[in-house]
């Protein structure tokens, strides 16, 4: 398979190609993330050495890592999706929707690897979402 390759409508759908597809641009995903958070550990630790004796750079400091905490933990959920996307591509479940069965669509995979519903099933949720949310 050559690196160009991008899964098309005119193929089977999730067929071999396509999971070896989906698969690479998942576990390269999860590379990035793990090399990212390992860089901003690094970058955590040069920082703590360097103490702040001012309080308004201390408030801004504690602010900083709220957002890098909160960043940090999307992250984690966001590689928790990526294990799960490649367990399902294991298992022969990925590219289906989990609320229909029906395919996800390759479109929608290519831009955005770790859905579980399709669009129709996602707009449905969102609808809901905001009902919720408008009450």
């Amino acid at each position: 398979m050559s690196k160009k390759y991008i899964p098309n409508l005119k193929e089977k759908y999730m067929c071999g190609k396509q999971k070896t597809y989906f698969k690479k641009r998942l576990m390269n995903w999860k590379k990035e993330i793990i090399e990212s958070n390992s860089n901003n550990r690094y970058l955590n630790e040069v920082d703590q050495e360097i103490s702040a004796s001012d309080i308004v750079d201390q408030a801004s400091s504690q602010t900083e890592k709220t957002v890098e905490m909160r960043t940090l933990n999307r992250k984690r959920k966001l590689l928790s999706k990526i294990d799960k996307a490649i367990d399902k591509i294991k298992n022969n479940t990925y590219g289906y929707c989990e609320e229909t069965g029906d395919p996800i669509g390759v479109k929608r995979l290519i831009a955005r690897p770790i859905a579980t519903l399709s669009i129709e099933a996602q707009e449905k949720h969102e609808r809901n979402e905001k009902i919720f949310a408008d009450n």
